[in-house]
């Protein structure tokens, strides 16, 4: 008469049936561990282009405002953009700065404009190889600020009432 064994089965080495669950676990982490990080970094470059590009829209339209003319703002409007980029660590982010104004669109800097500033940019997803040519895998930021004209600077030859 037979017995039913009890306990693990005894392979022809004599060893018993025991799972592998560390090695399991470990994989498992490592499949998990890896695109979390990536999806963690990528929403942190993200974020630190969009405060880079709504500072670089709220200080080119203060230094648009603050020059003497539309050109000279154009050149100041560029520049604090870019360095607004360069202080979130955005130096070879490419920018983009157009600069639009209501109701004088041909002379911003008189009467009661409103001047409009549109920056675009885009950061490059981290630890992203160039698949296919082309370039690396991104995402298109911009941001916009409107300034009226009188509010950083006195405006001078508007009708007194």
């Amino acid at each position: 008469m037979n017995r039913p064994r009890s306990g693990p089965r005894r392979s022809e080495h004599g060893r018993g049936e025991h799972g592998s669950a560390l090695v399991e676990v470990t994989w498992l982490g490592i499949l998990l561990l890896v695109p979390m990080l990536w999806i963690l970094l990528s929403v942190f470059e993200v974020q630190r282009g969009a405060f880079g590009v709504g500072a670089a829209a709220r200080s080119a339209a203060r230094a648009y405002a603050l020059a003497p003319t539309d050109a000279e703002g154009a050149r100041q409007a560029e520049l604090v953009a870019r360095r607004a980029l360069a202080d979130q660590g955005l130096e070879d982010a490419p920018l983009s700065v157009r600069i639009t104004c209501t109701p004088y669109p041909a002379d911003c800097h008189s009467g009661t404009s409103v001047i409009t500033v549109r920056i675009a940019s885009r950061v490059d997803l981290p630890l992203m190889p160039e698949v296919l040519g082309g370039q690396a895998p991104g995402f298109a930021l911009d941001a916009t600020h409107t300034v009226p004209i009188g509010q950083y600077q006195e405006v001078t030859g508007a009708a007194a009432d």
